[in-house]
């Protein structure tokens, strides 16, 4: 079974929701976002390049520009901050969390492979 193009970007845009609201959270709320990676002994002052980074990234995945190379650091990224903010094997909450990070990144990893699809700006500069 062959399902529509449209998936391709139903699924890049489901994707990139939560590094959208993440992204503009530490953006609007950058206090609080500094405090929670300061708990997480995370330096504060990486608060907002990791919204602009969530923003950037989230905007590109939905338009489908530069996907290969956005979902392999998405990927990375989700890897790191499963591994500094949910790995607390104590916490099934943080864990769940945890499992959620890695379970994207795989994911990610799907999307490097494969590419955005024939509707995005990746396949638009390819017909060029």
């Amino acid at each position: 079974m062959r399902l529509p193009a449209i998936t391709d970007l139903l699924g890049r845009i489901l994707f990139s929701l939560i590094f959208l609201i993440s992204g503009f959270e530490k953006l609007a709320n950058t206090a609080a976002s500094q405090s929670y990676m300061a708990s997480a002994h995370v330096p504060p002052i990486l608060a907002i390049p990791a919204g602009i980074f969530e923003l950037g990234a989230g905007l590109a995945l939905i338009v489908g520009w530069q996907t290969r190379a956005t979902a392999l650091l998405l990927s990375g990224f989700c890897l790191l901050s499963g591994v500094l903010f949910h790995m607390n094997p104590a916490d099934q909450m943080q864990m769940v969390m945890f499992m959620k990070n890695i379970a994207m990144a795989g994911g990610f990893l799907i999307l490097a492979y494969h590419g955005a699809g024939p509707m995005s700006l990746d396949a638009r500069n390819a017909r060029r």
